[in-house]
């Protein structure tokens, strides 16, 4: 499969405000200001998403007990805001060149760790709190390109294996905490870790098939 990344634009020098703007956008995804109260807050993805109302005290507008495709259809569009937002902002930043910022700066990290440029940085971060975010910006990334094929299928195997990990793990992992005998990470970097080894085990059966012609 012939690699399609735009080498151009990177051979131009960067200035400061696209790396700034690269960092803001991984703090925006990254989580850390989860929980944080005050102006800060607002660099938080999830904040931002914010929530439905309710319904009665108690329901939102999708309801309780919904079967087949109305139920799916509501809680597909209950997914749309937080899809709309991501893209936004990832537009935001690809404005400001923190996509190239993140291509110069990541490359290094990411194409070796996972056989993947740096351009799909934000995409990682962003997939490791919202699994419907990271999906997004990964068919946008393939649509202009800054993606191969191969590479999106290399993508899409480390974001299928235990989507959302760290929103997953803080949320519905929590109440195992006052169980475990070792650190709160530890868990959580051994589900990363897994999540590395299987996207290495995609890359090495592209590579095979790769090698046949087959692809």
């Amino acid at each position: 499969m012939p690699n399609t990344h735009q080498n151009g634009p990177e051979e131009k020098p960067l200035p400061w405000s696209a790396y700034v703007a690269l960092i803001v956008t991984i703090l925006f995804f990254s989580g850390m200001f989860s929980g944080v109260h005050g102006i800060l807050g607002c660099l938080d993805f999830t904040a931002l998403s914010g929530s439905f109302g309710k319904i009665a005290g108690e329901f939102t507008f999708v309801g309780q007990g919904g079967t087949g495709a109305r139920y799916g259809f509501l809680f597909a569009l209950s997914l749309v805001p937080g899809i709309m937002l991501a893209l936004a902002v990832v537009e935001v930043a690809e404005r400001l060149q923190a996509l190239r910022a993140a291509q110069r700066l990541l490359t290094p990290l990411l194409k070796p760790l996972l056989g993947l440029p740096g351009a799909a940085g934000l995409a990682l971060i962003s997939s490791l709190q919202s699994s419907d975010a990271g999906a997004a910006m990964t068919r946008a990334l393939h649509e202009k390109g800054l993606i191969s094929e191969s590479e999106k299928l290399i993508f899409v195997a480390f974001q299928f294996s235990s989507a959302s990990s760290i929103t997953v793990y803080l949320s519905m992992g929590v109440v195992l905490f006052p169980f475990l005998s070792v650190s709160h990470l530890i868990p959580l970097g051994v589900i990363l870790f897994y999540k590395v080894v299987g996207t290495n085990l995609m890359r090495l059966y592209l590579h095979i098939l790769q090698r046949g012609n087959r692809i």
